[in-house]
């Protein structure tokens, strides 16, 4: 199914959800007409020139072309208008527009979108991951119903890269993850996967993780490369694993309200906004992480280590541990978007395969 498809789905099921009460942007009332100017605000979790800032300011810019110059998207980063973690609510109470949101600030909200942290769920290959993200009925209909449900309608789902992992020696098999101090989102699925390689998982504050690797109160992390560059991680680890682990999603949400208000035009127009930007949205991640793994070899000594593929099946083995936690957050719907995501994926790698 195509992906304009399957966000008018989603426009049909925001209709529904938002004839219910649902709370949020009251706009219903505004006169529409081609001469209206819209002044709407987009927050994101990161700062300037980060992977989402850059994204939400071409979306802004590609908004404004479409409309002929009549949609003006003002665009925040995290701690202007609410931290990461706020972000979501206030797209959910209608304080703005448009929000960025990642399954990691919304784990409680939408328990489901935690299959995201999954180890070694979607492809090795990020042209299949497009079109997974991209065509995905499990993602983009069944998942994005949990979303409504919630008040928040996601417009589409990209990533900002696979995760990597450094430490002080090399991880190359679950066995050299025994006892290892290990930093670590606090998700189940996550730690479960980590305790299942033989780790000590340690959730630890983002802003801490630095100072933690130098003083040895953790020996590892994982994050995408981009995130490792920026907080100079490689300034205290001598080895950096591209195990491509679990890719970082996030969400380009608008508030389900808010879009029932305006005109079907306008609509459209968002809708194909959102479309068009997910390619590009492919192109953004790896320009910056790309570009970061340049620095990152130029700035330090650290040696880049890249898993066979028969190495990645020795943690994929291992990695189901996560897979069953999951399920029982979840309960039988939440598994059943697991099962036909699965299935979808593993067409995919049958059609590329032939």
């Amino acid at each position: 199914m195509k992906k304009k498809a399957l966000v008018a789905t989603l426009a049909g099921l925001c209709m529904v959800v938002g004839a219910t009460g649902c709370a949020g942007v009251r706009t219903g009332e505004m006169v529409h007409d081609e001469n209206t100017v819209y002044e709407w605000r987009m927050v994101h979790e990161e700062y300037t020139n980060d992977m989402q800032d850059v994204y939400c300011k071409e979306f802004a810019e590609l908004l404004h072309e479409k409309s002929d110059g009549r949609i003006n998207l003002q665009i925040y980063q995290v701690g202007q208008i609410g931290n990461a973690l706020q972000g979501c609510e206030i797209l959910q109470n209608g304080g703005v527009e448009f929000a960025m949101i990642s399954p990691g600030n919304t784990g409680t909200v939408v328990p489901e979108n935690q299959l995201f942290s999954l180890h070694f769920l979607f492809p090795q290959d990020m042209d299949k991951t497009q079109k997974v993200l991209k065509e995905s009925v499990a993602l983009n209909e069944m998942l994005a119903e949990k979303y409504l449900e919630k008040n928040i309608m996601p417009l589409s789902f990209w990533t900002e890269g696979a995760m990597q992992w450094t430490a002080n020696k090399p991880l190359t098999s679950p066995e050299d993850f025994e006892g290892l101090k290990f930093r670590t989102m606090q998700s189940p699925m996550i730690l479960a996967a980590y305790e299942a390689y033989g780790a000590n998982p340690t959730p630890m504050s983002y802003t801490e993780v630095y100072s933690g690797l130098q003083l040895n109160m953790i020996e590892g992390q994982e994050n995408p490369i981009s995130a490792i560059h920026t907080s100079k991680f490689h300034e205290v680890q001598d080895y950096l694993i591209e195990a491509n682990s679990n890719l970082y999603i996030t969400a380009t949400c608008v508030n389900p309200d808010f879009f029932n208000s305006l005109p079907e035009d306008i609509q459209q127009i968002i809708l194909d906004t959102a479309e068009e930007m997910i390619p590009r949205s492919f192109e953004i991640q790896e320009e910056i992480n790309g570009a970061a793994l340049g620095k990152i070899q130029a700035e330090s000594d650290i040696e880049v280590i890249q898993l066979t593929d028969e190495q990645r099946a020795a943690f994929e083995e291992k990695a189901i541990a996560g897979y069953e936690v999951y399920e029982q957050v979840v309960g039988p719907e939440g598994k059943e978007i697991l099962d036909t995501l699965r299935a979808e994926i593993e067409a995919i790698e049958a059609i590329e395969a032939e």
